[in-house]
């Protein structure tokens, strides 16, 4: 079987701008919410998909704010979408799904641990994280055994997909998002050094640590070459900073087992109500199973 793992937080951002607001009776904002669980039924119903385990980022901001100030906060966000992360939590588990729902850590850390931990499971063929988030391109096996998929583009992304969008295996992107910065995460990189210098860098070296301090003794022909190593030489503590606030964590606790990630269903009577909290009686029609 596959494990299927989704970035819940991502389809709620994409359900939200994707979709005409709605309301419930009491004038709540619940669009995306609606939008969630259109999107988690439609791929419920495929067969292949038996396994499901789903992260939330239930507050914003994780670890990763303490050990940078400039990293992302709530700030700027949409308060009508930002008050429904806890009822898109709700829903989910309406629709018979195990939740994450993260505070200290991130989404994308719980994926990463559940990736990990099941990758190598008995019964578990392959782990297939629904988001095409750059930073869980990092979780990527270079063997088949992890990859993500791009639901929005219907796009498989393994290690030779990796590659040829950021030009470096898997594991070097957390160096390469130290250099190249992560606006979406909040933190700059390294003055001068782009998508390419990145990539034609750790292709060759994989890792910060491994880059030559001095551009003579690089034996990557780039442009340049001597400016960036002078930042990097500069930065390198700045770099060491991204790289650990890019890196995924694959030690959040998660209490479940890998049998409780077995979809049975959707529970009839906590989805009914549900479906008459957010005005979506429609949602009823969209369920592939009910739960014995």
């Amino acid at each position: 079987m596959q494990l299927h793992l989704l970035d819940a937080t991502y389809e709620l951002f994409r359900a939200h701008f994707g979709r005409p607001p709605s309301a419930d009776a009491r004038g709540r904002a619940v669009g995306a919410t609606v939008g969630l669980v259109e999107s988690v039924l439609r791929l419920l119903r495929d067969p292949g998909v038996t396994h499901l385990g789903c992260a939330t980022d239930h507050v914003v901001r994780s670890w990763r704010n303490e050990r940078y100030a400039g990293y992302k906060t709530e700030a700027g966000m949409p308060p009508e979408l930002l008050a429904q992360f806890e009822l898109a939590e709700e829903a989910l588990r309406a629709i018979g799904l195990v939740v994450w729902p993260m505070v200290e850590f991130e989404a994308d850390d719980a994926l990463a641990t559940a990736a990990a931990r099941w990758a190598d499971s008995p019964g578990v063929e392959r782990v297939v994280i629904l988001s095409p988030d750059k930073d869980l391109a990092q979780c990527v096996r270079p063997d088949g055994r992890v990859v993500a998929f791009d639901r929005r583009h219907e796009r498989i992304i393994d290690a030779d997909a990796v590659r040829a969008r950021f030009g470096v295996d898997p594991e070097s992107i957390p160096d390469w998002l130290a250099l190249v910065g992560d606006a979406a995460d909040g933190f700059p990189g390294l003055r001068g050094w782009g998508e390419r210098s990145a990539s034609a860098v750790l292709a060759r070296y994989l890792h910060l640590e491994a880059i030559p301090e001095r551009a003579w003794e690089w034996d990557v022909s780039l442009r340049g070459a001597g400016a960036l190593a002078e930042t990097l030489r500069a930065g390198r503590t700045e770099a060491l900073l991204y790289r650990e606030l890019a890196t995924l964590r694959t030690d959040v606790p998660l209490p479940e087992s890998l049998d409780d990630l077995a979809w049975r269903g959707v529970p009839r009577e906590p989805f009914s109500r549900l479906v008459g909290e957010l005005r979506a009686p429609h949602l009823l029609a969209r369920v592939p199973r009910w739960q014995a």
